[in-house]
Formats: structure tokens, sequence, C-alpha cells
């Protein structure tokens, strides 16, 4: 019994060897810069061309409507009336169809005009 658990041992020890000596370090490339869109608002990204008060008022305009946002699915979730509750609801999808309008008519306006 002694003998098989030193054999079990030993192969055990062999396949770990075997693993980790054949294992190929893969190197990642590094991540391509952003250009045109993006969150990250980076070199590159959306917001490369603004100056310091047109990064400011765009970010305003985004706390304004994740604010409108917020207030929307707060008034929903303590809302009782159920015909109140769709009205909010109602009124919170239009609100994202609007950004969503929005947002890919300044995506088209970045696709005319790339930045460089």
């Amino acid at each position: 019994m002694k003998n098989s658990y030193q054999s079990i041992a030993a192969m055990c020890l062999f396949a770990i060897m075997t693993a980790t000596c054949s294992a190929e370090d893969v190197q990642k490339s590094p991540p391509m810069p952003m250009k045109g869109m993006g969150m990250h608002h980076g070199k590159g990204g959306m917001m490369a061309g603004m100056t310091d008060a047109q990064k400011d008022q765009h970010m305003r305009s985004m706390q304004e409507h994740m604010l409108k946002m917020h207030d929307l699915s707060n008034q929903i979730l303590t809302e009782k009336d159920t015909a109140k509750k769709e009205q909010l609801k109602t009124q919170q999808l239009q609100l994202m169809k609007e950004h969503h309008a929005q947002m890919m008519e300044h995506h088209q306006q970045m696709q005319q005009s790339p930045m460089e």
C-alpha cells in the first residue's frame, strides 16, 4: 500500500512538472487607443477636442439626465397607484428614447467628421 501511495505521489509530481514546463507565456497585445466614441473620456475619446468649459457643460448635462432618470425611478418604486405608476414608466421611457436619439445623432455627427 505504501508503494502505491509513493507511485501516485510520483505521478502527481510528474504531471505537475510536465504541465508547468509546457505552459507558454502568452503576451497580450497592448490595448488599442480609443478613437472617436467612448465612455472613459481619455485621449481620443468623445471629449478629446473639447475645452474645459465644454467638458463641464457636457458633464452637467449628463448629470441632469441621470438625476431625472433616478428621480423617475424612485417615484415609480414608491407609487402605489397602478395607473400613476404606468404613467411614470411611460414618462421615463420617453426620456430614455429622447436621450437615445440624441446620442445616436451625436454618434452620426462624430462618424461624419472624425477627430484626429
